[in-house]
């Protein structure tokens, strides 16, 4: 892995941002901006997001465990806003990135709604929207690994509330 300074004030273009990493064979990448490691490529078929967070939870990439799902602050990090608008079928992520089999569609995040816990946030990466469903609906899932702030996970109560 090539020495860099974590910032987060930094902004990169997606060449240098992202590092496809040979120590995982490849099929994980290192966000220089975040510092976080994702899923090269994202799982194809979606699940209930009890699913979801167990599927990230037992998987092993790139010959490593640790993964999980994203908190809905940390997927929001992947979107890129000055692509919009998306061209039809196109993604939300900066142009050049390395990541394979990302859909258009939505994503789920380990966040839990504040005001109702059987309902949880995503990420369409269509066009970006935020929003939350049950728990229960299919959705796509793209795990991460890397440190873990508890409060981007309790719920969003200013956003759920508001």
């Amino acid at each position: 892995m090539a020495n860099y300074t974590l910032r987060w004030d930094q902004k990169l273009p997606a060449r240098q941002r992202f590092e496809v990493l040979a120590a995982f064979n490849n099929a994980a990448v290192l966000d220089k901006e975040t510092g976080l490691v994702w899923e090269k490529s994202p799982q194809s078929e979606g699940d209930t997001w009890a699913n979801a967070c167990f599927h990230c939870l037992n998987k092993a990439v790139g010959g490593r465990r640790g993964w999980r799902l994203p908190s809905i602050v940390e997927l929001t990090t992947l979107l890129d806003p000055s692509v919009f608008p998306v061209p039809t079928g196109g993604l939300l992520l900066p142009a050049g990135h390395p990541f394979t089999n990302v859909q258009s569609a939505e994503y789920w995040s380990a966040t839990t709604t504040a005001d109702d816990p059987t309902r949880a946030w995503f990420v369409f990466f269509e066009d970006g929207h935020t929003g939350s469903f049950p728990k229960t609906r299919t959705f796509g899932f793209w795990c991460v690994r890397g440190g873990m702030n508890a409060d981007q996970y309790g719920g969003l109560a200013v956003l759920a509330n508001s």
